[in-house]
C-alpha cells in the first residue's frame, strides 16, 4: 500500500514541501526499510527511529518491506526533521491511521525512541511554505508550536508524542491548535541590555556620530587609544536604533530560526541584533558556508549591528569577503549543487586602535612605534574597505575631570526619539521603492533624487571632493551621509552645514 505525506526541506532560508511516499509490501519475504531521495546520513537514520518510536508508542510495525521516497529527489534532505513524516507515512501505508486528515497536513518533529517529538530548527520558514502551498495544518513538536504560530492562515498542532497524534488524527482526542499571542508580541521593544549614553562620561562628539550612523544606518569606524570607550561606545549602539517592525522582526526571527538560535520562551526577534564575533572568526563563520550552507554573522546580524572589535587583528582575507555584502547589502553562497543569497543589511561598527602599542596621537602617553610599524599596521585595512566606511571617528581619552563629573549626558531614549523621527522621514520618502529601508540603502539614483543641496551646499562638496581627491564612492556616501544630518534637523533640503559635518567624518581615512 502506498502513502503520501508531505514534510518540508529548508534551503537556505526557505521551505520546500517535500512528499514523503512511503510505500509498504506485506507479500515481501526478507525485511527491510530503504530511504531514498538524496537523504543525509541523519535521514537514514531515522528508520531506526521510527522503527523503535512506533513500537515504544504502542502500535504495530510490520516486519516487511518499506521503500520511502523523498520527493523531489533531486532536492537534498538533511537533519532529523523528516521523522514524524516517515513514522506518519509507515501508519498511514499499515492502515493504523486515516488517510484523509494527513493529506491536508505537513509534518515536521524528530522522533525520539519513545515516541516523543522533539525540536527542529527552521520550523518558521516551514510554515510559511505550508501555507504559501496551501495547506491547512501543520503538525510540530509542542516546543516549536510557538514559533511556527508566528505565521497566519495556518493551524499549528503541538504535538507532544506520536500515541497522541494517533489519537488526534482518529478523533478520539483532539489536540487544540496553539494559540499564538501576536498582538503582545507585535509591541515596541528596546534592548534593555543596551549600555545608556547617559552613561558614557564626554566623547560628545563620538555619540554624535553614532546619532547620525543610526539615523541612516550608516558604517563606523572608531580609532583611538586602549580604555578610551571604543567598546562601550559601540554596545551602547543599539539602544538608540528604532525598534523593528513587525516585518523586520519575522525576517530577522526565520535567520534565527533556521540557524537555531531563537531562545524556547521568545519565539519572536523584537530587538535588534548584535553580534561581536571574535577576530579569530573564519571566512565562513563571518558571511556564511559550510557544506550545508549556514547564516554567517553578517547575516545574524541583519538588521542590526555588526560590532567588529580590534578589526585590523582579524584576518585580512576575512575582512575583504565583507566588501561584497557592505554594498549589496546580501551574501551568495556558490556551491556545485547551486547558491544561496542570504541577507545582511546590518550598520558595521569597526573599533581599532590607532598603531600597535595604541598611543599614537595620544596626548598624554607617548607612542613607542616607529613610523613604518604605525604604517603598516593602518594598512591592514585596505583602501576599499576603508571607502566602504561611512564615518571615520577619533576616540581620544577621557578626561579625568569629565570622568569623575557627576553630570549625566543625553540618555538613550532622548537620542533615539530623534532617530525615530528622522526614520519616519525615509520611510515616507522611499514609500512604494521595495528595498530601501535607510540612508544608506540608496543607490545612485536615489541618492540624484532624494538629495537636493543647496547652492552653498554644492559648492563646499565640489571644493571636498577635489582637496581630499574622494573616489566616485566616496562622494556618493558623503551626499549619502548628508542626507540623515539633515533628516535629524527636519530639513528636506542638505545645506551648508550638513555637508560640512558629513565632509568631516571622511578626513581620517585621509590623513
Amino acid at each position: 500500500m502506498l502513502a503520501i505525506v508531505r514534510a518540508c526541506a529548508v534551503i537556505g532560508l526557505d521551505g520546500s514541501i517535500v512528499e514523503v511516499q512511503t510505500d509498504f509490501n506485506p507479500r515481501a519475504g526478507l525485511p527491510s526499510f530503504a530511504i531514498v531521495g538524496l537523504p543525509d546520513n541523519a535521514v537514514r537514520e531515522s528508520k531506526e527511529r521510527v522503527r523503535a518510536a512506533i513500537k515504544n508508542s504502542g502500535l504495530q510495525f510490520p516486519n516487511k518491506a518499506y521503500v520511502v521516497n523523498l520527493s523531489p529527489a533531486d532536492l537534498p534532505k538533511h537533519g532529523p526533521a523528516y521523522d514524524l513524516a516517515i513514522a506518519v507515512g509507515v501508519l498511514a501505508a499499515t492502515d493504523q491511521v486515516p488517510l484523509e486528515p494527513v493529506e491536508r497536513a505537513v509534518f515536521v518533529g524528530e522522533l525520539s525512541l519513545d515516541g516523543s517529538v522533539r525540536h527542529v530548527n527552521g520550523v518558521l520558514p516551514v510554515a510559511y511554505a505550508a501555507r504559501l502551498d496551501g495547506y491547512e495544518e501543520i503538525y510540530v513538536a509542542a516546543a516549536d508550536a510557538p514559533q511556527a504560530a508566528l505565521v497566519e492562515g495556518i493551524d499549528v498542532i503541538p504535538v507532544e508524542s506520536l500515541a497522541q497524534l494517533v489519537e488526534h488524527l482518529y478523533g478520539l482526542a483532539d489536540i487544540a491548535p496553539y494559540a499564538s499571542d501576536r498582538e503582545s508580541a507585535s509591541d515596541p521593544a528596546y534592548d534593555a541590555d543596551a549600555v545608556d549614553f547617559a552613561d558614557i562620561k564626554g566623547q560628545e562628539h563620538v555619540k554624535r556620530a553614532l546619532e547620525i550612523a543610526a539615523g541612516g544606518n550608516h558604517n563606523v569606524r572608531l580609532s583611538g587609544p586602549p580604555g578610551a570607550g571604543k567598546s562601550l561606545l559601540s554596545r551602547a549602539l543599539p539602544g538608540i536604533l528604532p525598534p523593528l517592525t513587525m516585518a523586520e522582526a519575522l525576517e530577522v526571527t526565520r535567520i534565527y530560526s533556521v540557524a537555531d538560535m531563537l531562545p524556547g520562551d521568545h519565539p519572536l526577534v523584537r530587538t535588534r541584533p548584535f553580534r561581536a564575533p571574535h577576530h579569530t572568526i573564519s571566512q565562513a563563520g563571518l558571511v556564511g558556508g559550510g557544506t550545508i550552507p549556514r547564516p554567517g554573522e553578517v547575516t545574524l546580524s541583519h538588521r542590526g549591528v555588526l560590532f567588529l572589535d580590534e578589526v585590523v587583528e582579524f584576518s585580512q582575507k576575512v575582512l575583504e569577503v565583507l566588501r561584497q555584502p557592505i554594498e549589496d547589502k546580501i551574501v551568495t553562497i556558490s556551491r556545485a549543487r547551486g547558491s544561496l543569497t542570504f541577507p545582511a543589511n546590518f550598520l558595521l561598527v569597526m573599533a581599532m586602535n590607532p598603531c600597535p602599542c595604541g598611543y599614537y596621537g595620544d596626548s598624554t602617553r607617548p607612542c613607542t612605534c616607529s613610523p613604518g610599524l604605525i604604517t603598516r599596521y593602518q594598512g591592514r585595512l585596505s583602501g576599499p574597505m576603508l571607502d566602504r566606511i561611512d564615518l571615520h571617528v577619533d576616540v581620544p581619552r577621557v578626561e579625568y575631570d569629565k570622568l569623575m563629573g557627576m553630570e549625566r549626558g543625553e540618555p538613550s531614549a532622548t537620542i533615539r526619539a530623534r532617530i525615530e523621527r528622522a526614520r519616519q522621514r525615509q520611510e515616507a520618502r522611499f514609500a512604494g521603492r521595495g528595498g530601501l529601508f535607510a540612508n544608506a540603502d540608496m543607490g545612485v539614483s536615489e541618492i540624484q533624487q532624494f538629495c537636493p543641496l543647496t547652492p552653498e551646499a554644492r559648492q563646499l562638496l565640489d571644493i571636498s571632493v577635489r582637496r581630499m581627491q574622494l573616489s566616485a564612492r566616496a562622494y556618493h556616501r558623503v551626499l549619502k551621509l548628508s542626507r540623515p544630518i539633515a533628516d535629524l534637523s527636519a530639513c528636506d533640503t542638505i545645506d551648508v552645514q550638513h555637508v560640512a559635518e558629513a565632509v568631516q567624518y571622511r578626513l581620517l581615512d585621509r590623513g
